[in-house]
């Protein structure tokens, strides 16, 4: 390959990149946004939404930085938003559908898959909780295990 030629490869693959990548960060929410800050009130952490939608949330990444699968089904663009304001020592993310078989992928700052979850306990509503929680912006998506079920849920964020 010409060294020219090998440039022009290399400069229309990094410009397809971009391209591409600037829907996943431009992404709206389908149920609003949340900006917490350490000490926040129980009531700020609190969303609603339906789950639904037929995207393979694996697609987003297969594995967390825990190694656990992320997996289930949702919507392309991620149901909530949230921004934390600066670092958390600790967090819990928990789906609330009333038991159905939920699931959460929730991609941090940068891009980052930060964690997935799937069932808590005895229940079959997804949590995660984790330490070492860094400032920026959180996409979350809660899903269910099969494609189209369609579920109304609480999102519970606490310290």
């Amino acid at each position: 390959m010409r060294p020219l030629t090998k440039f022009k490869s290399s400069y229309l693959l990094a410009i397809a990149s971009v391209i591409i990548a600037i829907p996943v960060a431009a992404q709206k929410p389908n149920f609003g946004s949340v900006s917490l800050a350490p000490g926040f009130a129980s009531s700020a952490g609190r969303v609603t939404g339906y789950t639904g939608g037929s995207y393979s949330l694996s697609t987003i990444s297969n594995r967390d930085r825990n190694n656990n699968s992320c997996i289930g089904f949702g919507d392309t663009n991620p149901d909530h938003i949230i921004k934390l304001e600066r670092d958390f020592t600790r967090l819990k993310v928990q789906v609330d559908s009333g038991g159905n078989d939920t699931t959460l992928v929730i991609q941090g700052p940068k891009d980052n898959i930060v964690a997935c979850g799937d069932d808590s306990g005895n229940s079959k509503d997804a949590s995660v909780e984790g330490t070492k929680w860094q400032s920026g912006t959180y996409r979350v998506w809660v899903g269910t295990i099969n494609a189209g079920e369609k579920h109304k849920y609480t999102l519970s964020v606490t310290e």
